[in-house]
């Protein structure tokens, strides 16, 4: 099992840079195709509410803005992609199979990222997503969020302190549901790689009577994945922040769990576990729902 084709949206952002390094790493190990793709917003959705109180020239003027923000951005996210392929001599393909190395190929298209993305990260493998450096990123957040919950594919979310270097130990999330039985599953080509994989089980009113620690470790030995398990309690704080701080404790390099929710809009305006693990982690992230 290997990721064969790995989805990295760009969105212009200079964190674009650290994210496909990291992504290429990946495909480095698997001779996978990275499919680089950028999503230019359309100026017309810059401005949400055409009436009172702005002039045609006003509207005229908030539209050409975005659309040189739009174009510039566009540009940033194409300069990445062109200085990795260079510096690397990556062959540029569109269609499989590859060369038994890595490829890449780029595409763009115009409208909203995160409908774009959705769709696109639904023909692959793994989706490498950067994680939103501040709270305020609505467009980045919300693209994150329909990768995790629209796809049916696994994100890893790379925070933005360094983190080249991960895989090592691997903690995962374990409430015996079926999104975090996705996402072990899912994690399988880091797991197999690790030195050490500890499944961390929350003790929790709705990890009452699902499968047990036991049963995951069972399953992921048929797969040559030793483990170590340990059982948690929150001790009164929330199971986002107890999550991560065990993680410390384990010396965890990298985080699997599933992701939960009822709404993405909900989720995104209440928060949540999820919600704080993406926001919160210092340690890549592998999520799936």
């Amino acid at each position: 099992m290997a990721y064969r084709s790995i989805l990295v949206p760009l969105d212009g952002g200079e964190q674009g840079r650290r994210v496909l390094d990291i992504a290429h790493g990946l495909a480095s190990e698997a001779g996978s195709h990275l499919d680089v793709f950028h999503a230019q917003p359309d100026s017309k959705e810059a401005v949400p509410l055409l009436g009172e109180g702005m002039s045609g020239a006003m509207i005229e003027e908030m539209m050409e803005l975005a659309d040189r923000d739009a174009t510039a951005k566009s540009a940033v996210a194409r300069k990445i992609y062109d200085e990795l392929v260079g510096k690397h001599n990556l062959p540029v393909v569109e269609r499989g199979p590859g060369s038994g190395g890595v490829t890449a190929s780029w595409a763009q298209e115009t409208g909203r990222e995160d409908e774009l993305v959705a769709r696109r990260g639904r023909t692959s493998d793994l989706i490498v997503m950067g994680r939103p450096e501040t709270d305020a990123e609505r467009p980045s957040l919300m693209t994150l969020h329909a990768a995790i919950f629209e796809t049916g594919k696994p994100v890893l979310i790379v925070p933005p302190s360094n983190s080249e270097n991960f895989g090592k130990r691997i903690a995962i999330a374990w409430n015996g549901s079926v999104e975090a039985s996705r996402a072990a599953a899912a994690a399988m080509p880091f797991l197999q790689k690790a030195e050490q994989v500890v499944i961390m089980s929350f003790e929790t009113e709705k990890s009452a009577n699902r499968l047990m620690p036991a049963d995951l470790a069972r399953y992921l030995s048929w797969h040559g994945v030793k483990t170590i398990e340990e059982t948690v309690s929150p001790a009164g704080r929330a199971v986002g922040e107890a999550l991560l701080l065990q993680c410390q404790k384990e010396g965890a390099d990298m985080l699997v769990m599933g992701a939960y929710t009822h709404s993405r809009v909900i989720q995104i305006i209440l928060g949540g576990v999820t919600r704080h693990v993406i926001t919160a982690s210092e340690i890549p992230l592998l999520m799936s729902h």
